[in-house]
């Protein structure tokens, strides 16, 4: 019986040598037992250039949106809006910083907070239920978008007048996304957005 050397041991018939030498990442030091290398990590620093890109875009769509409400007369930037903007301009490939997350998600936002300002009052309490509804409606939804929690708060808390708050939400959502599209154009490196439009 002949046996042919060039083959591969494959690794359950590999055979068994003397056990491993090799000290593992989670063996015991002096100080006790250390971490995996990667336990606990920040994600890399992007690219000088991409932090620049990316930022430059976010600032000037929120400043156009502080613009469009000068124009209007209207306090159109709100802080749920600068949240959509950091992760359509910084996360662009992001499931929660798609256009149907971000336009939808808002939408869907403020009409839990009306829904739970008509059926109690504009308290601390009723905000924090708008935003669990808010929270489940995106997910039922498929429109992930955590800054649409806060739309809800501000609803509850501020009671805007619909006719004009939500008009001018949809616009500003609306403005977030074809900014990012644009943006993301100028800088051929960047990522392209969205990911996908619906």
């Amino acid at each position: 019986m002949s046996t042919d050397t060039t083959t591969a041991l494959s690794p359950d018939t590999a055979p068994a040598g003397p056990p491993s030498t090799a000290v593992s990442s989670a063996a015991p030091g002096p100080e006790g037992p250390r971490r995996p290398r990667m336990a606990g990590r920040a994600p890399a620093r992007p690219a000088p250039a991409a932090t620049v890109h990316s930022v430059s875009a976010a600032t000037a769509a929120l400043l156009g949106l502080v613009a469009l409400g000068a124009l209007l007369h209207e306090p159109v930037l709100i802080p749920p809006l600068a949240a959509s903007a950091a992760l359509v301009h910084c996360a662009p490939a992001l499931p929660l910083a798609q256009p149907r997350s971000v336009v939808v998600g808002h939408l869907l936002g403020a009409a839990a907070g009306y829904a739970v300002a008509a059926a109690a009052s504009g308290s601390a309490w009723a905000a924090a239920v708008a935003a669990g509804v808010t929270l489940a409606l995106t997910t039922l939804a498929r429109t992930p978008h955590s800054p649409a929690c806060a739309t809800a708060v501000v609803v509850v808390l501020q009671a805007p007048a619909p006719g004009r708050f939500v008009p001018l939400l949809l616009g500003s959502t609306v403005l977030l996304v074809l900014t990012a599209f644009a943006a993301s154009r100028v800088r051929r490196a960047a990522p392209k957005y969205p990911a996908y439009w619906w």
